[in-house]
């Protein structure tokens, strides 16, 4: 990959739809992760002014310290970036006693975890509506098309989309190239919504690398029954996936009425 070239190409995509929309800048959720350490360092190169927000709730002291390191260095390197901390624990606990815990833990759980990005999603909105700015995500093709690895509303609830178009492996070759801190580069990638260090990878069953060639193969028109061995275990988790998340992935279904129904 021609890394500078799309770097480049990303800055000025990004700069030309922001003074199109006639905004000053964008508003970023950091988290620790290489995914949004690239998008918020391809944001602040664009010169506009930049929002970066750390938004924990119950959050692993190792996601915490990196998006903190990963901040201080990015505000040290540009004088556009600003940020600040809004701690969600609090309006977390809150939801939570309001609403019913009843039914099994894993699906309580996940409902949870997705509470947690949908909480984050309006506190970007809310600073974004205050700053006139765009939210910017932070998925990459992988997760945005592949797998479906977000939440519908939550972290995929967004204005723009500077890296999905990218696989994983092309995020990690910008992040090299941009300057994102080594700890964010060697750390196992996590999507932060349980309060635990637990990986993409403890809760999908498959690496980004895996996952990658499976998109990949997929692309190819290849099946399940071309795979044997751990190739088709990782074929089959891709596949399972995509395929229930799908609602996320494509556009929202509309009941179409006829003319002749309504007149």
């Amino acid at each position: 990959m021609k890394t500078k070239s799309v770097i480049t190409h990303i800055v000025e995509w990004l700069k030309t739809y922001a003074e199109n929309a006639k905004v000053s800048g964008f508003v970023i959720g950091v988290s620790g992760g290489v995914d949004s350490a690239v998008t918020s360092t391809l944001c602040a190169l664009t010169g506009l002014d930049v929002m970066c927000l750390e938004m924990p709730i119950h959050q692993a002291e190792s996601h915490v310290s990196r998006a903190q390191e990963h901040i201080e260095q990015l505000r040290k390197r540009f004088p556009n970036v600003n940020s600040t901390r809004v701690d969600l624990t609090p309006v977390f606990e809150s939801f939570k006693s309001e609403i019913n815990l009843e039914g099994s833990s894993a699906t309580v759980d996940m409902a949870l975890a997705n509470s947690r990005a949908r909480l984050r999603m309006t506190t970007l909105y809310y600073y974004a509506g205050l700053l006139g700015r765009l939210v910017a995500g932070t998925g990459n093709k992988v997760e945005d098309f592949g797998v479906g690895f977000y939440t519908k509303y939550g972290d995929g609830g967004v204005d723009l989309s500077p890296i999905a178009d990218l696989l994983k492996s092309e995020v990690y070759d910008l992040g090299a190239a941009l300057g994102v801190p080594k700890s964010i580069l060697t750390a196992a990638p996590s999507d932060g919504l349980f309060g635990d260090s637990r990986s993409d990878e403890d809760q999908i069953g498959a690496s980004y690398p895996e996952l990658e060639w499976a998109m990949n193969q997929v692309e190819m028109g290849k099946t399940a029954e071309n795979f044997e061995d751990r190739e088709r275990t990782v074929f089959e988790i891709y596949l399972r996936y995509n395929t229930a998340n799908k609602h996320k992935m494509n556009p929202i279904p509309v009941c179409e009425i006829s003319d002749n129904l309504k007149y």
